[in-house]
């Protein structure tokens, strides 16, 4: 049997993180289980990425994805894949994810990411 079009990994230990894929889980609960998208905890499995090259802290970073080819999404990018799969959030997926928008979308993406990872450290949520 293939594997999920999409594996998300994502650290749930992160209280944002873990409600943010909560909500999408439910919204893509026939995806899930029809096996098309995947949610994985990192914490469980923390050497899952490195053969792409991302380290535990870097997932806990960002999210993180695969997608069927085993190509990897990080960030925005990985936001992007889960919104076009959800129904009813395409729109969101063409307004940050098109070729004008996109980098300023990664922009915010990745300065959010830092200060919700810093706040994570600081609240040792690990």
């Amino acid at each position: 049997m293939p594997g999920p079009a999409l594996t998300v990994w994502y650290n749930t230990r992160c209280p944002v993180c873990d409600a943010g894929i909560s909500r999408q889980k439910r919204r893509l609960i026939e995806a899930v289980k029809a096996g098309r998208i995947a949610f994985r905890d990192i914490n469980l499995e923390p050497d899952a990425l490195s053969s792409h090259g991302a380290s535990l802290e870097d997932i806990r970073r960002r999210l993180h994805a695969t997608d069927a080819d085993g190509g990897l999404l990080v960030g925005a990018d990985v936001a992007i894949a889960v919104w076009l799969a959800t129904p009813g959030e395409g729109w969101l997926a063409s307004l940050f994810g098109n070729r004008l928008v996109l980098p300023l979308t990664h922009l915010a993406y990745d300065r959010f990411a830092d200060l919700l990872y810093g706040w994570n450290r600081r609240k040792g949520h690990w």
